[in-house]
């Protein structure tokens, strides 16, 4: 008795080689569809800056106290008065910025920039760390 073998077909490569260099294609255009930075261009490095407020901000710690400039600050109506002869001022109003500490509710920054809009400030802005690995 004669054992039967089976034959096993041929597996398809050429429609995987196509397959690899239509991705290998695909790759090369859009990867040249935005233009290359100019090779003479040194980038910016803020991994030294030291951080800190900037001098027409009012700070907001996670206590819910209010400061400017280092002294402390009872309301943002105050801060609004004292701050308001530096900031350049707009159609509406002055546009203020807040610093708020990482640990601060969010609910308390959202009263304390509407509490600044109800004073009289036409834009309020949230200054924030924007970190880059």
């Amino acid at each position: 008795m004669r054992k039967n073998t089976r034959r096993t077909g041929r597996e398809p490569t050429i429609a995987l080689i196509n397959i690899v260099f239509l991705m290998l294609v695909f790759f090369m255009v859009a990867g040249t569809l935005a233009q290359p930075l100019d090779g003479d261009l040194n980038l910016v490095r803020t991994e030294d800056l030291e951080g800190r407020a900037p001098p027409d901000a009012l700070v907001v710690h996670p206590d819910g106290r209010l400061s400017y400039r280092g002294a402390d600050v009872a309301t943002p109506a105050d801060y609004l008065a004292l701050a308001t002869p530096e900031t350049p001022a707009g159609a509406d109003g002055p546009t203020l910025r807040i610093v708020p500490d990482r640990d601060l509710d969010a609910t308390e920054l959202v009263s304390v920039a509407g509490a600044l809009r109800a004073a009289g400030a036409a834009r309020v802005l949230v200054v924030t760390e924007r970190g880059l690995d």
